[in-house]
């Protein structure tokens, strides 16, 4: 679990699709100041671009250049941006969330729903909006849970809803002057992709309510209860006709 504040700007040192496990991995250096990984184990989750991936080696506390490896899926580069990085590219990062952290931003699970594409970049001021579409495909199944002023995780950072067009199948994130110095996304531009991760509340939300309302084949909670207030109206109404 992450909060979708993003603690480090990494830079990808190499993306290796054919690594010594025959799979796909990647490797992450951060700056010499970084702290980061000061308390860093194999095995730690941490948040590549809203990804949530495992630490599969860590640099040693002595080295120049902090760093760590983690593997990718083949799944996961299907679903998310990660494989149209680069030598250079510049990544956030987050570490799982501690039971002892302030709740900053929102439950962000590192599980990618889609990608969408950056359609729109305008400046506003000091801070700047960026609009964004998820592919056709998937634009329905993400638009469902994008509601003005909601919460989104965008390449894993936090982010409010200022504008949705459901029509048209967009929505827009404002960033201000200071998150633009703390992720990725401001460096982005038309064309661009981002990871999107909607808020796993809507998801709880719907499948609870589907359960009341008996939607998707189910029988529903609410179904009986309607139709015994059914019965008893047609009881009472015969009941009535019939003295």
């Amino acid at each position: 679990m992450f909060t979708g504040l993003v603690e480090e700007i990494g830079t990808v040192a190499e993306l290796n699709h054919s690594d010594e496990t025959g799979g796909t991995s990647l490797t992450i250096t951060l700056p010499a100041s970084s702290k980061l990984l000061q308390d860093a184990i194999l095995g730690d989750s941490i948040a590549i671009n809203g990804v949530c991936l495992t630490a599969t080696a860590l640099s040693g506390p002595d080295a120049a250049q902090p760093s760590f490896k983690v593997g990718i899926a083949p799944e996961t580069l299907r679903l998310t941006n990660l494989g149209a990085l680069t030598e250079g590219s510049g990544v956030n990062l987050e570490r799982a969330v501690r039971a002892d952290t302030r709740m900053g931003g929102h439950f962000v699970q590192g599980h990618v729903d889609a990608t969408a594409e950056i359609i729109k970049v305008a400046p506003d001021g000091n801070a700047v909006t960026f609009r964004f579409q998820p592919r056709e495909k998937e634009r329905a199944d993400v638009m469902r849970y994008v509601v003005h002023k909601g919460f989104i995780a965008l390449d894993g950072t936090s982010l409010t809803v200022t504008r949705v067009d459901d029509g048209e199948g967009w929505w827009e994130v404002m960033l201000i002057t200071y998150t633009q110095e703390k992720v990725v996304l401001a460096k982005k531009k038309v064309g661009d992709s981002v990871n999107v991760e909607v808020d796993v509340l809507a998801k709880y939300a719907e499948k609870s309510m589907a359960g009341y309302l008996g939607v998707h084949g189910g029988q529903g909670l609410l179904k009986p209860i309607i139709e015994g207030m059914v019965q008893n109206m047609v009881a009472q109404a015969m009941g009535a006709h019939a003295t």
